[in-house]
């Protein structure tokens, strides 16, 4: 079986451990998080897989399994938690704990305005030698225009909390795109800045699915090192 140097695994389990983003069970864009939040008593689950499995020759493949859950909890406010296993060859990939919260402080939903901020926590809960708990703390604010096919533009920055110096890029900037191409079917891209775990460029495709549901996917590019690009494939219900 391959082995795997653990800085390069380090690298490999940071760089995806995010995908919010969904950012993140928080209410996220693809991956980056965005203004919205859920209404009181509302819960939104999701199933998200990446993976590098198809096009990784040299032994350093992943795939990766995030089950998500928030909830509305009233006055603007969701909270969630993520779950995050990898699997890499030569084994040895922590399993992470994400728990998260966002407050949206302004919404004017005549001009299309919306303002949130929150937090999100990376906590190993296995193989916790050579990993550090840290957090991300953003905020975001976005536009959405007129019209059934009008755009919504994101953009905002973000701040790594107690992360260390092998984390890389302490803080970023984040921007998003949402572009409706139909009644259910939506393009959808978002990006952070940065050399570190949360730093790439992703663009999906969104469906629509009866009963509440959706399902996203699309490939997300790193800002750093073609290694930790990966396909990706998002699966939501909200009750």
């Amino acid at each position: 079986m391959a082995t795997i140097k653990p800085r390069t695994l380090l690298l490999l389990c940071g760089s995806l451990m995010l995908f919010c983003g969904s950012a993140v069970a928080q209410s996220s864009i693809v991956n980056a998080p965005s203004t919205g939040v859920l209404a009181p008593k509302k819960l939104y689950v999701e199933m998200d897989f990446i993976t590098n499995y198809a096009w990784q020759r040299d032994g350093a493949k992943f795939q990766n399994y995030l089950p998500r859950a928030v909830v509305g909890i009233g006055r603007n406010v969701e909270v969630g938690a993520n779950v995050s296993y990898t699997r890499v060859s030569g084994g040895g990939a922590p399993v992470e704990i994400q728990p998260n919260a966002k407050w949206q402080f302004y919404s004017n939903e005549e001009k299309g305005l919306a303002a949130s901020a929150g937090c999100i926590w990376f906590v190993p809960l296995t193989h916790r030698s050579g990993t550090d708990t840290f957090g991300q703390c953003y905020s975001v604010a976005s536009k959405k225009f007129q019209g059934n096919y009008g755009p919504r533009f994101t953009g905002g920055a973000y701040r790594l909390i107690g992360a260390g110096k092998d984390r890389g890029t302490k803080t970023g900037a984040i921007v998003a795109w949402e572009q409706p191409l139909s009644k259910k079917v939506g393009f959808i891209v978002d990006w952070q800045s940065g050399y570190n775990r949360l730093g790439y460029l992703s663009p999906a495709l969104n469906v629509t699915l009866p009963r509440n549901g959706s399902l996203s996917g699309g490939y997300a590019i790193a800002n750093k090192g073609h290694q930790n690009n990966a396909l990706f494939l998002y699966y939501g219900q909200q009750f």
